[in-house]
């Protein structure tokens, strides 16, 4: 195919897109194969983007993103492991903007043995992303993905950003783009430890939140939770990508092909409804990296421990580790107190700092 005829036949797919028709699986993995390979103009990529978020894509569609991207984009790491390892990941993009949550949360899972193969990238709509924060804490990003797989392998944690993991296409993307597009949704998805069996991973709405068990489910992932968070006081369309200590959390759980939607509250773990100002972003990343700094070096009996710790409670419920919520944030808690999770991020700085 003539280099403008590829062009064209790609700006026909971005107007059918927002004109609302939909595309096949094999459709979409080849449109996303061009973005990721760089073989459209940045306009072009843009508008697609642009004109699949809008429109909405299918689960189909987004099945079919997720294959570029693991095909032409992902990089991959692997170890010895038997049992679960997890991923603790949100989407990024909520309304709501609390203190970031999944790094902590994933040290402190961790220190209770669960293997955390924790991905993530630096922030597209926030005040910080877990890059950033973990970038502040010590972790080189640049480090090699061998550096990760040896963390992972020796002490139970590694960490696995978008930018190293990502090869060249959403790396590139994330480095310029600003608003919110289907790589939020697919990007969390990623499967760059190829043992990673099971994953909470929160999302900006609830619809997404269905969207991403539906493809985990779709390409086999055994077991997963997807938590909306929201808050008292606030719409329950505003919300958080994670386990909420503000109000009630709506989750969507996949559990050996099955999907349940439920509605758990703090009560559920165990711990007590806060203000949501009690765990809100702060105006710097420097400033939520302290704050996850003092959780893990002390600070136990606090908002933002106990937000930490319902979150890897979570992780411990869906890897197997508890048999429910409230137990996993009882177990969460004593390893933080415990010093173990501090431990954890020391390792993970010995290795990949």
């Amino acid at each position: 195919m003539s280099l403008e005829n590829q062009l064209r036949e790609f700006g026909h797919q971005i107007c059918s897109v927002a004109a609302g028709q939909y595309l096949s699986r094999e459709e979409t993995c080849d449109a996303y194969r061009q973005i990721i390979l760089n073989e459209q103009p940045e306009l072009q990529q843009g508008a697609f983007l642009m004109a699949h978020i809008a429109r909405g894509p299918s689960i189909e569609e987004l099945s079919g993103a997720w294959d570029a991207l693991d095909r032409y984009d992902t990089a991959k790491i692997k170890i010895h492991a038997d049992g679960p390892v997890c991923d603790i990941v949100g989407t990024g993009s909520d309304p709501v903007k609390t203190v970031n949550c999944s790094t902590p949360a994933s040290f402190i899972a961790a220190s209770y043995g669960l293997p955390v193969a924790k991905k993530g990238a630096r922030l597209v709509t926030g005040v910080s992303g877990a890059s950033d924060i973990l970038e502040i804490l010590g972790i080189d990003l640049n480090a090699p993905l061998s550096q990760a797989e040896k963390c992972l392998e020796t002490h139970g944690i590694c960490y696995l950003p978008g930018e190293a993991f990502l090869k060249s296409g959403w790396a590139r993307l994330i480095r310029s783009m600003r608003f919110t597009s289907a790589f939020n949704i697919i990007g969390p998805l990623t499967r760059p430890c190829e043992q990673t069996n099971c994953i909470v991973i929160g999302a900006y709405s609830p619809e997404v939140c269905d969207q991403l068990i539906a493809v985990l489910r779709e390409i086999g992932m055994p077991s997963a939770l997807a938590p909306f968070g929201m808050a008292e006081g606030i719409e329950k369309d505003q919300g958080m990508d994670e386990f909420s200590l503000a109000g009630p959390t709506r989750v969507v759980e996949l559990k050996h092909g099955a999907v349940e939607t439920y509605e758990v509250t703090p009560r559920d773990f165990g711990l007590k409804t806060v203000d949501i100002s009690k765990i809100a972003s702060s105006h710097s990343a420097q400033e939520n990296a302290r704050r996850v700094l003092d959780v893990l070096t002390g600070k136990y009996d606090t908002p933002e421990a106990d937000f930490f710790c319902m979150n890897a409670g979570a992780a411990l419920y869906v890897s197997g580790f508890a048999e429910n919520y409230a137990k996993g944030t009882q177990m969460a808690k004593e390893s933080l107190a415990s010093g173990k999770a501090y431990e954890k991020l020391i390792c993970l700085k010995e290795m990949q700092g």
